[in-house]
């Protein structure tokens, strides 16, 4: 009976691999080896406690360079009644890390000591006066390291299962080792498979997809302690692939066969592991990853002798980068941990506060990728894109939050549990901005970068983001909304959506919006009024962004009716989004800025000019963390990146448009 996508709970998938393992007797450290102490130890596992077979230090030591006296004959020395030692029987010079006499137990530094044959006080080239003068007594073993301070010997330096950090090689050699044992790196093949597939740096056509998912695989593998092994592409061929993975079995403690895990007409991974050895699950319930496949498979492609020496795990990995990346974070990186000795990687934890509605398959566990930063008191977590192919949303993700099975959604402003990628000091120093989309975003982010701040942009349209201000959600939001009775930017829908909120408006940029059309513009389109051609197919921007507020108005004013508009209702988040549009040939032109039409080398028919501005309360306009913001507005590096995008004027930048 086939087990693909039965929709298994993600518990009793990872519970029927790890008794698979057991049972072949591969849930356990796979090996161990004797390693030089040296800087290749980082990062390796130790398989055995490190007792120490010194002590360090394994004398008593000056801990300054000074003389060793008898704590004893020091008593009594005053600023007024100082006290003299004769050097020999109760002084004697010592450099810092010098043993002591036997019969000393302190040291005065030299700077504490007056010579009485120069009548002044000792320096480095003074050490060996006939006597010495103290106005000051010593207790006991005062600037001595006694002996074992830092290590005894037998003492336990570092436990089994110990990921070796650079400080401990130190206390390993100081108790006298040379050696280490440590767990054998599991080796892991990755084996890409697909007749699309192309390796980076081809010249792509149309149907080309570039295999780069075994380069993000192995470099996981590489983060957890793995060793892996890239494979060629092996193009979709049944007996092809099942000869690829039995190659890689002879010499490999895990095979990673990437995408054809699904259950398409070329999707052979699931029958090659059935062929090779067993299928142990093939589907499990969760989002993104579903298509996952677990199984062992037998170096000699017999399942018969089940001994741990022919058996070896292979899993199924999907074709979608994030559902790639994802799979290896849940079903590889434990089964690491087991094989190295170690503790798995448990992520911090933190509650956030979710910033938009998440709706989810109810039986499936949802993971869902997040950006989170502090605005006020409140910590936030903004989903990003979930697409499984939007390998972005893991570079972009500050956290993954889990929207369990039996959960179909959560609604906005309920509380979530983010796992976090990044440290706390790094959220704390993160600007949210939600708000209309613009190119100038993306440079201000890489020049806040230098400052110690770290900009984290949604687009959700200019209201979505004077919305999300009201809501505490964000620290600015940019926005360019036009009132068509007054002709001015922004100032009212502030005071529409922002009720008694004191602000501060900075102008950014002035841009300049148009129609981006295909290159060569086949269909003469020149201004608005072409939009109304049947032939012509548009592409919108979403209800409520500030390019969509600009087109309605001058649509009304030209009485010409959205419904007359092929593809009024087909809307893109973003300038680059409606350029993809265009570019792939699913829309004839769409209103955007021109930048984002000189990015996918498009043509543009100028139409407007618009002012963008950035709206921030001013309880964070005042606060620190926007401090370099401000200062970016004045400098002119970052006003001479910005006029350097197409149909951009900074002239504007800085000008306070408002302030309540």
């Amino acid at each position: 009976m086939s087990v693909y996508l039965h929709d298994i709970p993600l518990p009793q998938a990872q519970a029927r691999l790890r008794e698979a393992l057991q049972d072949a007797d591969l849930w356990r450290v796979l090996g161990e080896e004797t390693i030089p102490l040296d800087e290749n130890a980082i990062g390796r596992v130790t398989t055995e406690p490190i007792w120490a077979k010194v002590s360090s230090p394994h004398y008593h030591a000056s801990a300054m360079d000074g003389f060793a006296v008898r704590a004893l004959s020091t008593v009594g020395a005053m600023p007024s009644t100082p006290l003299t030692l004769s050097m020999g029987s109760e002084a004697q010079y010592v450099d810092t890390g010098d043993p002591l006499p036997d019969w000393a137990n302190a040291v005065i530094p030299i700077e504490n000591v007056e010579s009485l044959d120069e009548t002044k006080q000792i320096t480095s080239a003074i050490r060996q006066p006939t006597s010495i003068r103290i106005r000051a007594s010593v207790a006991p073993w005062s600037h001595v390291r006694p002996l074992g301070e830092d290590i005894v010997a037998t003492q336990l330096v570092l436990p089994a299962g110990h990921i070796l950090k650079p400080v401990d090689l130190g206390a390993i050699a100081a108790s006298g080792h040379q050696e280490i044992k440590v767990s054998r790196k599991p080796k892991v093949a990755i084996l890409p498979t697909g007749t699309e597939l192309v390796p980076i740096g081809s010249q792509l056509k149309a149907g080309d997809i570039l295999e780069y998912n075994s380069l993000v695989l192995a470099a996981q593998v590489k983060a957890m302690g793995g060793e892996p092994t890239r494979y060629p592409i092996t193009k979709d061929d049944f007996d092809l692939i099942c000869e690829r993975v039995l190659e890689a079995a002879q010499d490999h403690d895990l095979v990673l066969l990437n995408a054809g895990s699904s259950a398409g007409a070329e999707d052979f991974s699931a029958k090659v592991v059935e062929k090779l050895g067993q299928l142990l699950v093939h589907g499990v319930a969760v989002r993104p990853g579903h298509p996952v496949i677990l199984g062992l498979v037998n170096r000699q492609s017999k399942i018969k002798n089940r001994r741990s020496d022919n058996l070896i795990p292979i899993i199924g990995v999907p074709g979608y980068p994030v559902s790639a990346a994802l799979t290896i974070d849940i079903f590889v990186e434990p089964l690491i941990a087991q094989w190295l000795g170690r503790r798995p990687l448990e992520l911090p934890t933190e509650t956030a506060i979710l910033t938009r509605k998440l709706v989810s398959p109810a039986g499936d566990d949802d993971f869902v990728r997040v950006v989170v930063g502090r605005v006020g008191e409140k910590l936030l977590a903004a989903p990003l894109s979930r697409g499984a192919g939007v390998i972005t949303s893991l570079v972009q993700a500050d956290g993954l939050a889990l929207v369990p099975s039996g959960t179909q959604g959560i609604e906005a402003g309920e509380k979530i549990q983010v796992r976090l990628y990044r440290s706390k000091a790094e959220i704390e120093k993160t600007i949210f901005c939600i708000g209309s989309h613009d190119l100038t975003l993306d440079l201000l982010a890489q020049f806040l970068s230098v400052h110690n701040r770290r900009l984290v942009s949604a687009n959700v349209g200019s209201q979505g983001g004077l919305v999300a201000l009201r809501r505490g959600e964000a620290h600015l939001a940019g926005s360019h909304l036009l009132n068509p009775q007054t002709g001015e930017y922004n100032i009212s829908y502030i005071r529409q959506y922002m009720p008694n909120i004191p602000v501060k408006v900075f102008a950014l940029v002035g841009r300049e919006q148009g129609l981006m059309v295909k290159k060569g513009n086949p269909k003469r389109i020149k201004s608005l009024r072409d939009l109304s051609r049947h032939q012509v197919q548009f592409v919108n921007r979403q209800r409520g962004a500030g390019t969509r507020v600009l087109l309605d108005y001058h649509l009304n004013s030209m009485t010409i009716s959205p419904e007359s508009i092929v593809g009024y209702n087909q809307e893109e988040y973003t300038h680059l989004g409606v350029a993809a549009a265009i570019a792939s040939g699913r829309a004839d032109c769409g209103l955007g800025i021109a930048a984002a039409a000189q990015a996918l080398d498009l043509d543009f028919v100028p139409l407007f000019q618009e002012r963008y501005d950035l709206v921030i309360p001013k309880q964070y306009a005042e606060a620190d963390l926007l401090t370099p913001l401000f200062g970016l507005l004045a400098d002119s590096a970052f006003r001479k990146a910005v006029s350097q995008l197409t149909g951009y004027d900074v002239s504007v930048m800085g000008t306070i448009i408002l302030e309540d």
